[in-house]
């Protein structure tokens, strides 16, 4: 290796996204946006394109495992993401892999459910994934339905009562996300600045970390393409601690690189969801236009 500076990497545990929105694609984009090499354990594929999920191939567990050693060994990791699990044979796998990546950070993004609906952690599975998976994060990043499923907790908490239940859990940090679709209850989300129309609403994440409380507030674009948005937050949070932040200062320019690739999503991408646009293809494709 020349040099004594080593490039910052990030391995992604997670499914695969045939349509390139979500999953190992969304983050190894985040991770590249960050300016961190990304690598892979595939625990999953999966046939899906904007419209939805189709089916789903698991991995097997040792071939999970024999990913992360490989990177691990040669490559070495400074940031963990683990995404979607699926089953309980995979988080047992996932469980064991991360023993071999020793003081990195892990991110946890307990990914259930797909923008289209689709079911992507077996509702056995979530036992398994609180007692096994989560006590290992350094931040876990449910959004709104995640964080209640995870929690028990109903309709009548409050961001800051679920965070802290999800912090309770085992992770040191808890980041509920909000940004991108459901407002989170008991945080700010109202309309600022001059101009009019949904990029005008604000939102905010709930970050708690046993001690300190802080609504993350950010833009919040409803009408932007949001597939993928959960798995670019938690990405750039990985990525941000591969690059030395603390977890705070993580969370806000996670929250920040979200939001602009959900503003940015490719919109013209298939018939559903459009993917977001961690990055910025399309602005990239108007400037090669012009030249």
């Amino acid at each position: 290796m020349q040099g004594s500076r080593r490039t910052p990497v990030a391995i992604t545990i997670a499914g695969s996204d045939s349509g390139g929105g979500a999953g190992i694609q969304a983050d190894l984009k985040a991770f590249a946006r960050c300016g961190v090499h990304g690598t892979t354990s595939i625990v999953a594929l999966t046939a899906q394109n904007t419209l939805g999920v189709t089916s789903i191939h698991a991995v097997p567990p040792e071939m999970v495992i024999d990913q992360v050693r490989a990177v691990v060994t040669d490559i070495g990791v400074d940031a963990v993401k683990v995404g979607m699990l699926g089953d309980e044979a995979t988080i047992a796998a996932v469980d064991e892999a991360l023993g071999l990546t020793g003081d990195a950070p892990v991110v946890v993004d307990p990914v259930m459910v797909a923008e289209s609906g689709a079911v992507l952690l077996n509702p056995d599975a979530v036992r398994a994934l609180v007692e096994r998976i989560l006590p290992r994060a350094a931040v876990a990043t449910p959004n709104l339905t995640e964080a209640r499923e995870l929690t028990g907790l109903g309709p009548d908490a409050s961001a800051e009562d679920l965070a802290r239940a999800v912090q309770a859990l085992g992770p040191r940090v808890a980041v509920v996300t909000g940004g991108h679709g459901e407002a989170l209850p008991g945080l700010p989300a109202q309309r600022s600045g001059p101009r009019s129309g949904a990029d005008r609403v604000s939102a905010a994440d709930a970050y708690f970390d046993g001690e300190i409380f802080e609504a993350i507030e950010g833009p919040r674009h409803a009408d932007g393409a949001a597939h993928g948005s959960g798995c670019t937050h938690s990405s750039a949070l990985a990525a941000q601690l591969a690059l030395g932040a603390e977890p705070l200062e993580a969370a806000r320019v996670a929250r920040r690189i979200a939001a602009e690739a959900v503003a940015g999503g490719l919109r013209d991408i298939g018939d559903g969801a459009g993917p977001v646009d961690a990055l910025g293809l399309a602005e990239r494709a108007t400037g090669a236009q012009r030249a």
